[in-house]
């Protein structure tokens, strides 16, 4: 049996003639503790990987979307970790969302920034042994962030998005987006209040990768 296309399919096929790296995989509705949303799931033909976003309203052909890009975090967002603010980022941004007209979560396989969670495991007991993230990626081999952001642009034009606020206090981010032919017209700032176990961490985001924090934390 055939299936009549979503208004979001058949956008994706007009998307399609620009790039093959992102493909529309499924999409459904997803009622959460946050407010109902809609759901959508990608292929990447870059890396194999597959993934989400989850969307409140109607954010096709729309100019200035709030729109999180988070990164993949199976210690924060799954387990609960304490050492980063993830998962209070995500949690904060899809009760962000919930109370707009419309926006959207893009989740991005970046475990680790973008090193994998094994490394990211290895990071940890260097940093049990004082090292901060950066310096913990740099004697692993790797520099301190590897993510890259055309995915996460390809993704935000399948949904339809013309132009984004990022929920953010990365500027990388938005460099990322902007380099990729995503506009952003605005920047929501996103600080999670800090903990005994994070306040360094962020503090080394501030200070050494150039997140928009504040001076005190």
């Amino acid at each position: 049996m055939a299936y009549p296309q979503s208004p979001l399919a058949r956008h994706t096929n007009l998307v399609l003639a620009k790039t093959r790296r992102v493909t529309l995989g499924a999409e459904a509705n997803l009622p959460t503790r946050f407010g109902n949303f809609r759901i959508f799931a990608f292929d990447c033909h870059i890396d194999g990987q597959e993934y989400g976003a989850i969307v409140h309203g109607d954010v096709r052909d729309r100019e200035q979307v709030p729109v999180r890009l988070h990164s993949e975090c199976f210690t924060g967002d799954i387990m609960g970790s304490l050492r980063c603010d993830c998962r209070d980022q995500l949690e904060a941004g899809l009760q962000f969302i919930a109370g707009e007209p419309f926006g959207a979560v893009v989740y991005l396989r970046q475990e680790g920034r973008g090193i994998g969670l094994v490394n990211k495991i290895r990071a940890y007991a260097l940093q049990d042994q004082g090292y901060d993230t950066v310096d913990a990626n740099h004697k692993l081999g790797f520099e301190d962030d590897l993510r890259t952001y055309e995915v996460a642009a390809d993704i935000v034009r399948l949904l339809g998005i013309k132009s984004v606020k990022l929920i953010s206090n990365n500027p990388k981010k938005e460099e990322g987006l902007v380099t990729n032919g995503v506009p952003v017209v605005a920047r929501i700032p996103h600080i999670m209040e800090p903990t005994e176990h994070n306040r360094d961490y962020l503090a080394t985001k501030r200070d050494r990768s150039g997140h928009l924090l504040p001076d005190t934390l």
